[in-house]
C-alpha cells in the first residue's frame, strides 16, 4: 500500500462536476501530509479533453471507451476496483452524490475495502486520517479513525473549496483497460423539463419554506427573485405540496447550492435543509419564529412574516435600482 490518495472524477455533458475539484483540492492537501500523491482516475467516452481541467493531481487514470459512455455502474466498478487493486492508495475520494454513493458500496465489496460515507471533514492527525460523517440528517456526527489501509470516503459537496483543486499542472497519464461487456443496459437519460432553471448555478438564490403559507403566493417570491436577478428554490415541504418542481428542492434530498446570496423566507432551517445551502456567502433569513434555527446559521435575520416583506422588500429594490 502506498500513502497516495485518489480521487474518482466525476463528469456530466462533457462538464468535469464542482465535487471533483473539491475532491483534488483535499487530495492535495491529505497527500502533502502523508508524504504521498495525488491519483485523479477518470472514466467516460471522449473525456480526453477533460485532462486539461485535472492538473491538480500528479498522475492521471483515464479509461475512455463506448461502454463507458454512459454511468452504469456495473461497468465504472469493473474498472475503479482493479485500479485501486493495482495502485494500493491510502484513501480513495468520491463523492456523496448520487455517482458516488452508487459506487462505494459495491466498490467495498470488490476491492475488498473499508467504506465511510456522507463524511464533511478530513484530517490528518499524527499520522492518521480522521473522518467526521454527518449522520441522521445532521443531527449526529461520527469521528471516526481511518484504517491505515486502502479505504474509500464518499464527501459531502461543498464541504471543501474547490479553488485548490483547479491547480495547473502536467500529470503523468495511465491507460486502464476497457471494462467488460455490462449485464446492465443504459436506456435513457431522464432530464428536468426544457427550460427549468439550474439553481446550483445560480449567484442569488429566494428560497421559500413553508411560511410562503400557500400556492398563491410563490409568484410573489418569483417577483422578487426577478427583481434580484435570481432565482427561486425551495425546501421540501414546498416541493412535496408541489408548488414548484422537484429541480428547485435545496437539501440533502435535492440540490446543493453555494450562491453569493441565499434570501431563506418562512425557512425555519431543518438539518436537512441546511446540509444544502450552509455554504452560501451571504445568508439572509425571515421567520416568524425568532428560536427558528435557521438565525443560528444566518448573517442577518428578521423576526417577521415572509409573505408581508417580500412585496415591500421587491419595492425597495427596485426604487434603489432606479
Amino acid at each position: 500500500m502506498t500513502n497516495d490518495v485518489m480521487v474518482i472524477g466525476e463528469h456530466f455533458q462533457g462538464a468535469l462536476s464542482q465535487i471533483t475539484l473539491e475532491l483534488l483540492g483535499k487530495a492535495r492537501e491529505l497527500a502533502g501530509q502523508l508524504d504521498g500523491k495525488v491519483e485523479a482516475v477518470l472514466l467516460g467516452h471522449g473525456v480526453e479533453p477533460l485532462a486539461a481541467e485535472l492538473g491538480a493531481a500528479d498522475r492521471l487514470s483515464i479509461a475512455d471507451h463506448p461502454l463507458l459512455e454512459h454511468f452504469v455502474p456495473e461497468t465504472y466498478e469493473a474498472v475503479i476496483a482493479q485500479r485501486i487493486k493495482q495502485a494500493g492508495p491510502r484513501l480513495v475520494l468520491l463523492g456523496s452524490t448520487s455517482v458516488g454513493l452508487d459506487l462505494i458500496g459495491p466498490l467495498s465489496v470488490r476491492a475488498a475495502v473499508p467504506c465511510f460515507d456522507n463524511c464533511t471533514s478530513l484530517q490528518v492527525r499524527e499520522g492518521r486520517v480522521v473522518a467526521i460523517s454527518q449522520l441522521y440528517g445532521g443531527k449526529i456526527f461520527a469521528e471516526y479513525a481511518v484504517p491505515e489501509t486502502t479505504a474509500l470516503v464518499a464527501v459531502v459537496p461543498g464541504s471543501f473549496p474547490a479553488e485548490p483543486g483547479k491547480a495547473a499542472g502536467a500529470p503523468e497519464v495511465l491507460r486502464l483497460a476497457a471494462p467488460p461487456a455490462p449485464r446492465t443496459t443504459f436506456r435513457k437519460l431522464i432530464e428536468p423539463p426544457p427550460g427549468d432553471v439550474d439553481v446550483s448555478k445560480v449567484p442569488l438564490l429566494v428560497a421559500v419554506g413553508r411560511g410562503i403559507q400557500n400556492a398563491d403566493n410563490i409568484p410573489l417570491a418569483e417577483e422578487l427573485a426577478e427583481t434580484l436577478g435570481g432565482a427561486v428554490c425551495a425546501s421540501r415541504p414546498v416541493i412535496d405540496q408541489g408548488w414548484l418542481p422537484l429541480t428547485r428542492q435545496v437539501g440533502k434530498s435535492g440540490v446543493t447550492v453555494k450562491p453569493k446570496l441565499y434570501l431563506a423566507l418562512g425557512i425555519s432551517g431543518a438539518p436537512e435543509h441546511v446540509e444544502g445551502m450552509k455554504q452560501s456567502e451571504l445568508i439572509i433569513a425571515v421567520n416568524t419564529d425568532a428560536k427558528a434555527p435557521i438565525f443560528g446559521l444566518a448573517h442577518y435575520g428578521a423576526v417577521a412574516d415572509a409573505v408581508e416583506i417580500i412585496p415591500l422588500l421587491t419595492e425597495q429594490i427596485r426604487a434603489a435600482s432606479g
